[in-house]
C-alpha cells in the first residue's frame, strides 16, 4: 500500500536500556532488552501512535534485544502483522569490548580515538567508525529500496540515526555536528523526487520525544 507515491522513512530509537542502566557498552552478546522506565517510554510512543493513527506499511527492528523489545510494544499501535528484523542495522559491534563496564575501557583497551581515527577499532574484533558507517548505510539502502513508495517504521539505535541522517542527507561521514538522539524518539524522512533513483531526502522531523512528558529522563542507577 503506497502513500502518494512517496517513500517515507521513520527512525525510533529504542527505549532505555538495562545496558545503559548498568553503564555496560551493550553489544549484541550483553544486550538483555529494556529497562523499567525504556518499557514506560515505548509504551507512552505506543499511545501516542494509536492516537495520531499513523500509516505504516512496514515495522522493521534491528535484532537486539532492547530494538525488538521496543518494537512489540509499539506494534498493536501500527496495523501492521509483521515484525521484521534486519541484523544489519545493530549498534556499533564492539568485539570484546561487548558487555564491558564503560569505566573501565580506556584501561581495557587504550585511550580511544574513535573519531580522529575512523578506519581504526577502538577495541579488538570491533568495528571501526568507517566500517560501521559503510554496514549501516547498505542495510539503509538496502531497505528503502525494497519499499519504494511505502512508509516504513525501523527500531533501531542512536548510531544508526546518527548514520541515517549523514547518507540520506548526503552530510560528512563524521565531525561538523553532534547528534543527542533521545530514547523513544521519531526522526522522519521523505523522499521528494521519485524521478531519480535514489531520490532526494528531506529531513521532516529530528528526535521528537513529545510522548515522553512527564517520565523521568533516565533511571537513576546510583
Amino acid at each position: 500500500m503506497a502513500h502518494e507515491d512517496k517513500t517515507r522513512l521513520i527512525l525510533i530509537r529504542h527505549g532505555e536500556s538495562n545496558v545503559t542502566v548498568e553503564r555496560i557498552l551493550g553489544g549484541e552478546k550483553s544486550c538483555t532488552g529494556l529497562s523499567d522506565l525504556g518499557r514506560a517510554q515505548a509504551c507512552a510512543l505506543r499511545d501516542r501512535l494509536e492516537k495520531e493513527s499513523i500509516k505504516v506499511d512496514r515495522l522493521y527492528a534491528s535484532t537486539m534485544p532492547r530494538a525488538i523489545e521496543t518494537a512489540e510494544i509499539i506494534q498493536p499501535s501500527l496495523n501492521v502483522e509483521q515484525l521484521l528484523t534486519e541484523k544489519e542495522l545493530v549498534e556499533h559491534r564492539p568485539g570484546e569490548a561487548d558487555g564491558k563496564p564503560y569505566a573501565e575501557l580506556e584501561e581495557l583497551f587504550g585511550k580511544n580515538d574513535y573519531y580522529g581515527r575512523p578506519h581504526t577499532p577502538f577495541a579488538t574484533g570491533a568495528e571501526s567508525l568507517s566500517g560501521f558507517h559503510f554496514r549501516v548505510s547498505e542495510a539503509l539502502e538496502a531497505v528503502i529500496s525494497r519499499h519504494v513508495g511505502e512508509s516504513v517504521i525501523i527500531v533501531c539505535h542512536g548510531g544508526v540515526i546518527d548514520v541515517a541522517i549523514r547518507q540520506l542527507l548526503d552530510l560528512p561521514r563524521r565531525g561538523q555536528f553532534d547528534l543527542w538522539t533521545l530514547n523513544t524518539s521519531l526522526t522522519e524522512f521523505a523522499v521528494d523526487d521519485q524521478s531519480d533513483k535514489r531520490g532526494r531526502w528531506t529531513l521532516i522531523r529530528y528526535n521528537d520525544h513529545a510522548h515522553l512528558a512527564g517520565l523521568p529522563f533516565a533511571t537513576n542507577s546510583e
